[in-house]
């Protein structure tokens, strides 16, 4: 019987970055529904244009975080393994624990980039001299 092969010293450094990132998702998730809700608040409210932009560009740093994140997360549930071998990793991303982690960074990384074409409002003019 063969071994199972390892990966590289490489890859399971990579890998224990996407663990810690991952573990970090749902606390992220909890900082963009905030910036989400601030924003939204801002804007219902009509505040200034500079303030809605500041909080507007929060919201995409807050969602850039947790799409980050839920990445990490779908590559820690492939492996190691994943890393240096793509026919693994192709068949790892077909379970369904790993397509549900694809789906939810898909719909995140859909989000902000929807937010960054409609969401945020241009920066002020500044006066010309």
């Amino acid at each position: 019987m063969r071994k199972r092969q390892q990966g590289s010293q490489g890859a399971l450094e990579i890998h224990a970055a996407d663990v810690a990132l991952a573990a970090t998702f749902d606390e992220l998730l909890a900082a963009a529904r905030e910036a989400e809700l601030e924003f939204r608040q801002a804007d219902a409210l009509s505040t200034p244009l500079p303030e809605r932009r500041r909080l507007a560009v929060n919201l995409d740093s807050a969602l850039t975080a947790v799409m980050r994140s839920a990445f990490a997360a779908q590559r820690a549930a492939i492996g190691p393994l994943g890393y240096d071998d793509r026919i693994y990793r192709r068949k790892a991303m077909a379970k369904p624990e790993v397509h549900a982690l694809t789906a939810e960074a898909e719909r995140l990384l859909t989000l902000r980039e929807s937010h960054r074409l409609n969401g945020i409002p241009p920066a002020p003019l500044q006066p010309a001299v």
